[in-house]
């Protein structure tokens, strides 16, 4: 099966512009990084007073997608072509890459590259070619057509 994608720029546009703005809204508030994986890490780990604003932004983050989905009715039609036990252990892996790489995307690209950290320069990059290799191994080693 092949998944076709449409290249919508004005959406990546707006989409990435309220990244940008949520992530810069953060620092101006209370003064942390836009990182998820800290985010849920320390919406676990962390002190009441710490956990409230990482278990409203988590929430803010579903909420968004859920009212952008039912506006755009863009997720109509998506259906997950891996079973429930391989999605957990996908992000059980995803959340250990986290860790041992000092972060996530969020962190990293959005932020990190921004303020020109050459370690999240670096990092991204990583994460971006660790992807790549991922997609040509499943598609072309494997031979599925996702």
């Amino acid at each position: 099966m092949v998944v076709e994608t449409v290249f919508t720029p004005v959406a990546a546009i707006i989409g990435g512009a309220m990244i940008g703005l949520a992530a810069l809204v953060l620092m101006w508030s209370v003064g942390r990084i836009a990182g998820i994986s800290g985010i849920v890490a320390g919406a676990i780990l962390e002190a009441e007073d710490e956990r409230n604003w990482r278990l409203l932004f988590l929430a803010g983050l579903f909420i968004g997608a859920l009212i952008a989905s039912v506006i755009t009715g863009a997720l109509d039609d998506v259906s997950s072509i891996a079973s429930t036990p391989v999605l957990i252990v996908a992000g059980l892996l995803v959340g250990i890459g986290t860790r041992m790489g000092g972060g996530c995307t969020s962190g990293h690209g959005v932020c990190g590259i921004s303020r020109f950290s050459q370690r999240s320069i670096v990092a991204t990059t990583v994460f971006m070619a660790s992807g790549a290799a991922t997609v040509f191994v499943i598609r072309h080693l494997f031979g599925e057509g996702v």
